[in-house]
Parts: C-alpha cells; sequence; structure tokens
C-alpha cells in the first residue's frame, strides 16, 4: 500500500522523516549545525535525519549548554539547535553566550509562553515546539534562521503575541478607570497635547496596534514579520504608517510615545 502523505502537525515515521528530507533540493554550501538535546533518543534522530541531507553537516552533539558552548566555540558552526531543558546547564543559560557565536534555534517541548519570550529576549532566532513541524519546515527553518530571518511554530507565536499584549495591557498597580468615562477623557486630552496630536488619538488600526506592541518590546523587523506571518516588506509599509501618526521619526521615539499612551495617569 502506498503511503499517504500526512497530515500538518502530525507525527511523521523515522522512514518518512527520511525521505521528506532526502526529497529537498540540496544547497551549494553546507549548514554546519551543533544538535544541544539532553535526550540521547532525540539527540541522535536529529544527527541522523540532518546528516541524510547534502546541504547540512551535524558538526558535534551535545547534552546540555555548557557542552553546546564548548562544542560551538571549537567548531564556529552555521547554527545551534537548542533544547531549553538540560541538565547543569539549561538552554536559556547558554543562548546568550551562543548567540555570540551563532545564530540558535530553539527545538524544544517547552511551550510557555514565559519561556519563550525571554528565549527571544536572550536572542534567540527562532522557536519551533516539538510536534509542530514537519521535516521540510525544520529545513526551512535552519535556512531562515541561518539567512537572518526569524521562524516560529504556532504555539510559539501565540505565546510571543500573548506574552507582549499581557505586557502591554499592565498598569503596574495603577487606577484603573472605566473606558471613556471624565477621568480618561482629561487623561486622553493630555495624552495628545503631550505628543502633538493636535487633540486627536492616534488613529493606528488594530494591526498597527499590534506591530506597535511588538515594537515596544524590542523586536526586529524579521522577528515582527514571522509573529504576524507577514512579510517584512508590509511590516516596514506599517512602520511608516505608524510613524506618520505618532510623529515620530524612530523606533524609540514611537516606543516612548506609545508605552506613555498606555500608562500615563
Amino acid at each position: 500500500m502506498q503511503d499517504q502523505p500526512p497530515r500538518p502537525g502530525a507525527a511523521q515515521s523515522p522512514s518518512t522523516f527520511l525521505t521528506e528530507a532526502l526529497a529537498a533540493p540540496p544547497r551549494s554550501t553546507p549548514v554546519r549545525v551543533v544538535v544541544a538535546d539532553d535526550n540521547p533518543v532525540v539527540r541522535a534522530g536529529l544527527t541522523a535525519l540532518l546528516s541524510g541531507r547534502e546541504d547540512i553537516t551535524v558538526v558535534a552533539e551535545a547534552a546540555d549548554g555548557r557542552q553546546a558552548y564548548d562544542a560551538a566555540l571549537h567548531h564556529r558552526p552555521d547554527l545551534v539547535l537548542l533544547d531549553v531543558r538540560m541538565p547543569e546547564v539549561d538552554g536559556l543559560a547558554a543562548l546568550p553566550h551562543l548567540v555570540r557565536i551563532a545564530p540558535v534555534v530553539m527545538l524544544t517541548y517547552s511551550s510557555e509562553s514565559e519561556i519563550v519570550h525571554e528565549a527571544l529576549r536572550l536572542g534567540a532566532g527562532g522557536y519551533l515546539v516539538h510536534g509542530e513541524f514537519t521535516v521540510t519546515e525544520l529545513l526551512s527553518a535552519i535556512r531562515d534562521v541561518v539567512a537572518g530571518r526569524a521562524h516560529f511554530t504556532p504555539t510559539a507565536a501565540t505565546a510571543v503575541l500573548a506574552q507582549l499584549r499581557a505586557s502591554a495591557t499592565a498598569h503596574d498597580g495603577e487606577p484603573v478607570h472605566p473606558p471613556f468615562s471624565p477621568t480618561t477623557r482629561e487623561r486622553l486630552s493630555h495624552m495628545q497635547s503631550s505628543v502633538g496630536q493636535s487633540g486627536r488619538v492616534f488613529q493606528l488600526s488594530a494591526r498597527e496596534a499590534e506591530i506597535m506592541d511588538l515594537i515596544a518590546a524590542g523586536l526586529t523587523n524579521q522577528q515582527i514579520a514571522a509573529t504576524c506571518f507577514i512579510s517584512e516588506k508590509t511590516v516596514k509599509n506599517h512602520i511608516n504608517r505608524i510613524f506618520a501618526k505618532l510623529h515620530s521619526t524612530s523606533r524609540s521615539e514611537a516606543a516612548a510615545k506609545w508605552l506613555g499612551t498606555a500608562v500615563t495617569p
């Protein structure tokens, strides 16, 4: 019986993984990868899978963050695949040191929004949650991050947005006023004059507000594009409109005005 193609996100057998992986055309320059995972089965499986391609070479394996750092120093890879939870030195502890050597993709079962957000803050170029990607998508993630493009699986992308929205709406213990109450109107009026909006609030669309949240959180255009599932060109177009509406000429200026809008009493 002929094998049926797997459903997106469905588990695949090792033979199906290898068949799918070997089907893609090879790169002209192999990507040199360090695989770091404390589970020897996962580690060996990834190494076998990636080593079955002509365009990828696994130069070292590591069982914890310390070994990953030592391997990266020695081999100077193009990319590190890094688990989060490992003994001795975990992935998050090693991450800020590893990103100084090579791009890092988190490849893990840990999908908590706080962990995803922290990994991105520490410099991860991608975040893949096991069970949410096919071999083809894994290979695409490796190529994307080596090329400087962020890559997330759905749970990780959702976690990023949830964390950013929670941060943007937090008031740090300040009193919460009902929408459009007199106090709120006075606050908005003060805010509008302080940012030179000629008596009008910032007229950002829902998408522009979402992107402004991501800018204020420090994400790059590439990370914003991956998080919002849009192109970098579209991100740039949104940012140009945001800057015009916020009367800003830089990300830092726009972020200061945006966050000031959110928390001014």
